[in-house]
C-alpha cells in the first residue's frame, strides 16, 4: 500500500473536541497526563475513492493499534479506552461517519469501505499490529484484512460476527432509525440515553457533542449519515461472505463479547469456532454492545493481554 501525507489539522471542527478528555479519564479512574491533548491529532487524507477519510492519531510513537468504530459512532468511542491504553494508536471514523466525507451512492457496507480504511492503515499506521473493530468497524475490519491481509497481524471483534441479523441488531436499528432532527440538546440526549441504560450521563453528553453538531437554528442533527429506512432494513445476510473471509484470514483472532448484549449469540460463537478453532473468546459480563462505552478499562487490559499472548 502507498499513501500520500494526512492532511494536518488545521480546521474548525466547531467544538474542542480533545477538550473533554480530562472528564473521560476522571470518570474512569485514569492518571491524566497534562499535556494528553497535545499528543492526540486529528488528520484526514484523500482515500482512493475520492473522498476525505479523518481520524484521530494517538501517542508520539507509530501507532500498533487501529480502531474501528460502529455505526453510528465515531473515533471519539474509544477516548476513554485509548486513555487506559496508553498506546500510540488510531483511531479512524468510518466513511460516513465523525469527520470523514459522506459518500454520494450512501454506501457503507463493510466490503465497499475496506478499500479506504487499509489506505488510511497504511497511511497513518504502517507498523500496525492489531486491528480492533467494533460492531460494523469490526466486519469493516475483517472485510479489510481480506483485502489487505497485512495492514494488521492481529484481529480483535468487539461483540460482532457476520452472524448479525435483523433480529439481533434491533435495538442498534431502533435507535439509529429514529428522528432525522431534535429541537434542542437536551432532546437528542434524552433519546441517547433511553437507548443506553448502562452509560452515565456525563459520558453520554461527551458522546453526543462528539456525535452530533447544532444547526443555526438551535436544532440538532447527527453528524453521520443516517441510513435510509432501505438501507436500515437490509441487514439480514448481508455478511455472510464475511464468514468465509474470516476462515481464510491468517491472523490471530479474539472476539471480546459483551454479556448484556443479544448482537452475538450462541449460534456465532459455535460458528466462529468451527471456521477458526483456535479462535478467542472473552465475555465482559457487565457490558452491552459497546464495550469500549461500558468498560474501556476492561477492555484495554484485554487488548493488553492479547498482544502480549499472540507475541
Amino acid at each position: 500500500m502507498s499513501a500520500g501525507d494526512p492532511v494536518a489539522p488545521e480546521r474548525d471542527l466547531g467544538y474542542d473536541e480533545l477538550g473533554m478528555l480530562a472528564d473521560n479519564a476522571a470518570e474512569a479512574g485514569i492518571p491524566y497526563v497534562a499535556d494528553a491533548p497535545a499528543r492526540v491529532q486529528r488528520v484526514w487524507i484523500d482515500a482512493p475513492s475520492g473522498h476525505e477519510v479523518s481520524a484521530l492519531v494517538w501517542g508520539d510513537g507509530p501507532p500498533r493499534y487501529v480502531f474501528l468504530h460502529g455505526g453510528a459512532q465515531n473515533a471519539h468511542t474509544w477516548d476513554t479506552l485509548l486513555l487506559a491504553l496508553d498506546r500510540p494508536a488510531v483511531a479512524i471514523d468510518l466513511p460516513g461517519h465523525g469527520h470523514s466525507a459522506w459518500r454520494e451512492s450512501g454506501d457503507y457496507r463493510p466490503q465497499s469501505m475496506a478499500g479506504d480504511v487499509a489506505f488510511a492503515i497504511g497511511a497513518l499506521a504502517p507498523e500496525a499490529s492489531t486491528l480492533v473493530g467494533m460492531s460494523l468497524g469490526g466486519l469493516t475490519a475483517l472485510a479489510t484484512l481480506a483485502s489487505e491481509p497485512t495492514a494488521a497481524e492481529r484481529l480483535v471483534l468487539v461483540d460482532i460476527t457476520p452472524g448479525v441479523n435483523q433480529e439481533k441488531a434491533a435495538p442498534i436499528i431502533a435507535f439509529v432509525g429514529g428522528p432525522e432532527e431534535f429541537a434542542s440538546f437536551d432532546e437528542i440526549l434524552e433519546r441517547t440515553m433511553a437507548f443506553n441504560p448502562t452509560r452515565s450521563r456525563s459520558s453520554l453528553v461527551r458522546g453526543v457533542l462528539h456525535n452530533a453538531r447544532e444547526r443555526e437554528d438551535g436544532t440538532w442533527v447527527w453528524r453521520y449519515d443516517r441510513p435510509t429506512e432501505s438501507r436500515l432494513g437490509d441487514v439480514e445476510g448481508r455478511f455472510g461472505d464475511l464468514w468465509d473471509a474470516m476462515s481464510a484470514l491468517d491472523h490471530d483472532l479474539l472476539l471480546v463479547q459483551g454479556g448484556l448484549s443479544g448482537v452475538v449469540d450462541d449460534e456465532d460463537i459455535a460458528e466462529l469456532h468451527r471456521r477458526r478453532p483456535q479462535a478467542e473468546v472473552i465475555v465482559v459480563e457487565e457490558a452491552g454492545h459497546s464495550v469500549q462505552g461500558d468498560q474501556p478499562v476492561e477492555l484495554a487490559r484485554i487488548l493488553l493481554g492479547f498482544a502480549a499472548e499472540s507475541g
